[in-house]
């Protein structure tokens, strides 16, 4: 009996490991993305490359840019123009339950000038994005979810093109708080949230954007000590 209880808790460990492993995270540690890990001109390492919606796959690149922290930025280019075409760099490290992440961001060019940070994603149509445009001056909070795309709340930013920002996004149980620049723009809630999943560099259409300075930090579920 001792021998087949040793034997469970074995099992028990190796399967609580292996759940640690999958996540990647600990509770409360800030995970800095060392995009300079990757070479010049090539895709960054850890991310891997999608898309929701149809068209050509836009190009994702280490770029050197010395108006970036550390020199070098994320960069995507493309010129397809396709309506509800959503370029995305997963970052495959890491999944998160509650999570606290924030971007440097500059869009340069493109039909919508939109970009942002996907959160919650299980695969290239199901995520929530918080996107910010530099069209129409706002930050919107979406929900991509069985072929549609849900305005969920937005505010109105001060988002000039060609210019870096610093967007922040918490999602902690079921409400998310959202902030450009250090001032906070909304908190609202989605009771439904589906609360794991992966994060994304995201961008819309055809679209020049350069993201660097990339942070996330795990959050403790709400309700442990």
């Amino acid at each position: 009996m001792s021998r087949v209880l040793t034997f469970a808790a074995a099992v028990s460990v190796a399967a609580s490991l292996a759940c640690s492993a999958t996540r990647g995270w600990t509770v409360g540690a800030t995970t800095k993305i060392d995009i300079a890990s990757g070479a010049i001109g090539a895709p960054p390492f850890g991310f891997e490359l999608s898309q929701t919606g149809d068209g050509e796959r836009g190009q994702w690149t280490v770029v050197r840019d010395p108006t970036a922290v550390d020199g070098v930025a994320i960069e995507h280019r493309s010129t397809d123009p396709h309506d509800d075409r959503f370029p995305l760099a997963i970052y495959k490290p890491l999944s998160f339950e509650h999570l606290e992440a924030s971007v440097r961001l500059k869009i340069i060019s493109g039909t919508m000038q939109a970009a942002g940070l996907a959160v919650g994603l299980r695969d290239q149509n199901s995520y929530y994005a918080v996107g910010v445009s530099a069209l129409e001056h706002r930050v919107d909070l979406l929900l991509f979810a069985k072929g549609r795309v849900t305005r969920i709340e937005s505010a109105e930013a001060d988002v000039v093109s060609d210019r870096w920002h610093t967007l922040r996004v918490v999602a902690n149980d079921d409400h998310f708080t959202v902030s450009l620049d250090g001032k906070e723009l909304f908190v609202t809630f989605d009771r439904a949230r589906r609360k794991d999943g992966r994060l994304a560099l995201w961008t819309q259409e055809d679209n020049v954007t350069r993201f660097d300075h990339i942070q996330i930090r795990a959050l403790p579920v709400p309700g442990d000590n």
